[in-house]
């Protein structure tokens, strides 16, 4: 098994103190059908120890450093560790990076545009051998080459004025919230150039672990159940069906992932039994579960709102730049005079065009997108609610079918000190250690078929 692929696993070794059954790695939300197998793995190629009870459980003991040795055996697992942090930083370029080419463009388009603008006042007043004294003219007089020049080069002036204000308010906060005691939220840690990454693609899907949250629920309240449970109690923790389906019918993907199995009562009514689950290394004690699975609302942007502002403002200034550049551009002759920067402008003038209407027609998009997508997660929540609602209001049926899958409910603990054997110790050693034991079972199988005789 490659165990640089099984970090849920290793994660449930960890938070379970190092000694499991496969009915504990299950409840903690994996695959019984594959708990037992790489437990196994695990503990062969981590140094842990098999230990099997006197009715037979096994559980598997691994040592505290175990990611340690497997470290140094897998090669692998060495290399996914330095390959995740360098994704890590390469992903932090390709965020900023969006912000950097927005600054980029802005700068590039009303550089050009000044240029331009000069140019075409100089041609006009037909003195192109002082074009500098008309720049100085031009902008000192106040007309429309000095209004326009200004114009041009500090679109975002507000804007810029609003984000300063913003981050200084946030340095506040920040600086307030230090003395308080209370942690930054995520809109105030993140910078201008992230915010404009999380202003045009989000970030990311807030719900990305809800089958890992899905199943480490159903788990536990099934452990917390001792192993026997109704369709009703995994309800709340599935998506929605149709109020014609059978509930029933929902429990098929649980009993395959717990190697479950139903059990029909006298009164026809099913309920349903995981045996592995029953299996413990430890005494278990009740865990907290939410009533139901709870979907996160998608958020546009985690950005604070001053830097969504801002970034409209600045993605606004380079679409109404790239515009006006466009127009002046028309005249090919003169840009090709000029070459340059405004050259330069001219030959990716239609890839700074479309990065302007994408910067603002995405966010848009995504806007619309994500309403949609909340009024369902919505209404997810809505019906997983109601069926904790019923379950807390069950009618006699109900606590029939509860009442009966208490029967099957056991919980069976692997005591450590109540082992029949474990990779630990030589066989011998501990069959010597436990010879008296074994002579009265053999003296009390010896009995018990005489009394048969």
């Amino acid at each position: 098994m490659n165990m640089t692929a099984k970090p849920a696993l290793m994660q449930a070794v960890e938070k379970l103190g190092y000694r499991v059954t496969a009915g504990d790695v299950a409840a903690a939300g994996l695959d019984v059908k594959l708990a037992e197998r790489d437990l196994q793995a695990l503990a062969a190629e981590a140094g842990g120890h098999l230990q099997v009870s006197e009715s037979g459980e096994i559980a598997y003991q691994f040592p505290e450093n175990f990611r340690s040795i497997l470290r140094n055996k897998d090669w692998k697992l060495r290399w996914q560790e330095r390959l995740g942090k360098l994704w890590g930083l390469i992903f932090y370029v390709i965020r900023i990076s969006f912000g950097i080419y927005l600054i980029a463009s802005l700068a590039l388009i009303l550089i050009a545009i000044t240029i331009l603008v000069i140019a075409l006042n100089s041609s006009r007043d037909g003195d192109s051998g002082d074009s500098m004294g008309d720049w100085g003219g031009s902008m000192g007089s106040g007309g429309w080459g000095g209004g326009n020049w200004f114009f041009f080069f500090t679109p975002n002036y507000y804007s810029q004025n609003r984000y300063y204000g913003q981050s200084q308010g946030q340095s506040q906060n920040r600086s307030r919230q230090r003395r308080s005691g209370r942690g930054q939220s995520e809109p105030e840690s993140m910078n201008f150039l992230e915010s404009i990454f999380s202003f045009l693609f989000g970030d990311g899907n807030p719900n990305a672990d809800l089958e890992e949250r899905r199943w480490q629920s159903i788990g536990r309240i099934i452990r917390n159940s001792q192993g026997a449970v109704i369709a009703e109690q995994i309800l709340p923790y599935l998506d929605s069906f149709s109020p014609h389906q059978d509930p029933d019918d929902q429990m098929l993907p649980v009993l395959s992932r717990f190697n479950g199995r139903p059990e029909v009562s006298p009164e026809g009514q099913i309920i349903y039994h995981f045996p592995e689950l029953q299996v413990s290394a430890v005494q278990t004690q009740t865990q907290a579960v939410a009533a139901y699975l709870k979907e996160t609302a998608w958020k546009f942007s985690h950005a604070g709102t001053g830097q969504i502002l801002t970034a409209i403002g600045l993605g606004g200034a380079n679409l109404v730049g790239a515009l006006v550049l466009g127009g002046l551009l028309s005249d090919g002759s003169l840009a090709a005079q000029i070459g340059g920067l405004v050259g330069f402008a001219a030959s990716i003038y239609w890839l700074l065009l479309g990065y302007g209407l994408g910067f603002l027609g995405i966010p848009l998009i995504r806007y619309f997108w994500v309403q949609s997508r909340n009024r369902q997660v919505e209404a997810r929540n809505e019906q997983r609610q109601s069926w904790a609602v019923a379950l807390n209001q069950a009618d006699q049926t109900t606590q029939q079918k509860l009442d009966y899958a208490r029967e099957f409910a056991a919980i069976q603990v692997v005591d450590a000190s109540d082992l029949a054997y474990s990779t630990e110790q030589d066989l011998s050693e501990q069959e010597l250690r436990r010879a008296d034991q074994i002579d009265a079972e053999w003296q009390r199988r010896l009995d018990s078929r005489l009394q048969d005789e």
